[in-house]
């Protein structure tokens, strides 16, 4: 028998049996899919995290109200909103002599508000924030001015838009001096920024943002006198580790703390922040993996029961190869191959699938919400998913093409 028989006889059961073929490799099609789409979503948010770490800076420390476990979310991040985090306390953790390492900050207060020009309302993400802003992230001015100390301290009512807002808003108008109203409250834009593009994983997108003066966001539009959360940058990068400690340090001295388990606020860099954000990357990957172990198990229970039957249809002509001279090995080979084949038509298929939901899921993420998430497959990953097929194959074909193999000349005549 020449090595492509098996091949050739294993594709004209699977054509003979369709319904039955189908459901048997569906198992192999969902766990090699899988493998295929968890090593592209690990590829991607690789780097989109690496892409956060250029654009926010691996410089940067941040402060939320609320405890969190060091590897858990922010509370803030779940929708609690806690008001033990004030400007006072911005204040005192600018104070060189409270926190040296820092060279700037920046405060944030944050809400979704009705933006209405010339009679027609949309809904914004509105930033109350300082001055410090543009220095601390990486944001440009595309047109126009940002607004001073003196503006926040004034309580001004000025705004500096995103790219998108602008799009959306003014078209192609100049926006600069232009009325706008937030929450029925007039304000002149002194500026526009340049574009940014999404910034994904929770970090904020400046595109679709109003920013406004953080004392007139506080007083004038939300009524509140806590801050949301704000950012420090370090000077020197070998310091973050005792800027957070000088931070956490000068925050208990404000809210009189004297034992660390009773904090009422966080303190993050941004690459530990950015470690959170892909532990919870990982928690998909593992069940994605997790579905796909699963699925190639019971799809490699289905190999082996089809092939159990095809050996019981196929007695007669085994003990017929037997009598005319067939080796144990050369059966147990032809099997082995016949079981490998159906699970790698299963593995092309499962990595076809594989492949284009990585790609949905990419121009979904990428055209609807406005995050770089880049389509990633390798060829690794294309690689290992056909050796996982085979190596399917061939182990839950084993037990099938041993008993085949021990069928003796006798046994089969006696078969009807």
């Amino acid at each position: 028998m020449r090595l492509t028989d098996p091949v050739k006889i294993a594709y004209r059961n699977l054509v003979a049996n369709k319904f039955r073929s189908f459901l048997t490799i569906l198992g192999i099609i969902i766990g090699v899919g899988s493998v295929i789409l968890i090593m592209a979503i690990g590829g991607s948010a690789q780097e989109l995290i690496l892409d956060q770490v250029k654009g926010v800076g691996s410089n940067l420390v941040g402060v939320l109200p609320g405890a969190s476990d060091e590897e858990g979310p922010p509370a803030q991040a779940m929708g609690i909103i806690i008001t033990t985090f004030t400007y006072d306390d911005f204040l005192a953790l600018m104070e060189r002599k409270n926190v040296p390492q820092v060279e700037s900050g920046v405060a944030y207060v944050q809400s979704t508000q009705t933006v209405t020009y010339q009679n027609t309302d949309s809904s914004v993400g509105i930033m109350g924030v300082t001055h410090g802003l543009l220095d601390v992230q990486d944001i440009e001015l595309a047109e126009g001015r940002f607004f001073s100390e003196e503006d926040d301290i004034g309580l001004s009512r000025i705004a500096v838009i995103g790219s998108k807002v602008k799009e959306d808003i003014f078209g192609s108008e100049d926006a600069v001096n232009r009325k706008i109203k937030i929450k029925k409250e007039t304000f002149i834009v002194v500026g526009v920024l340049k574009e940014k593009g999404g910034a994904g994983f929770g970090m904020d997108s400046s595109d679709d943002s109003i920013f406004i003066p953080l004392k007139t966001a506080q007083k004038i539009i939300l009524g509140i006198n806590h801050i949301s959360f704000a950012r420090f940058k370090i000077e020197n990068v070998d310091e973050i580790d005792s800027a957070k400690e000088d931070i956490a340090r000068t925050m208990r001295e404000e809210h009189d703390i004297d034992n660390s388990k009773d904090d009422d606020f966080s303190v993050r860099d941004t690459v530990s922040a950015l470690d959170t954000l892909k532990n919870v990357t990982d928690v998909l990957k593992y069940f994605l993996l997790t579905v796909g172990s699963i699925s190639l198990l019971v799809g490699g229970v289905g190999i082996m029961n089809i092939m159990l039957i095809s050996v019981n249809q196929r007695i007669r002509e085994v003990g017929l190869r037997k009598a005319v001279g067939a080796k144990n090995l050369t059966i147990l080979v032809q099997f082995l191959i016949e079981s490998a084949t159906i699970t790698l038509i299963g593995g092309m298929v499962g990595i076809t699938g594989g492949i284009f939901l990585a790609y949905l899921i990419s121009a979904v993420v990428t055209n609807f919400f406005g995050y770089n998430w880049e389509f990633i497959v390798s060829g690794q990953s294309v690689i290992i998913a056909t050796l996982v097929s085979i190596f399917i194959g061939l182990v839950f074909g084993l037990y099938p093409a041993r008993k085949a193999s021990r069928i003796s000349p006798m046994e089969a005549l006696r078969y009807e």
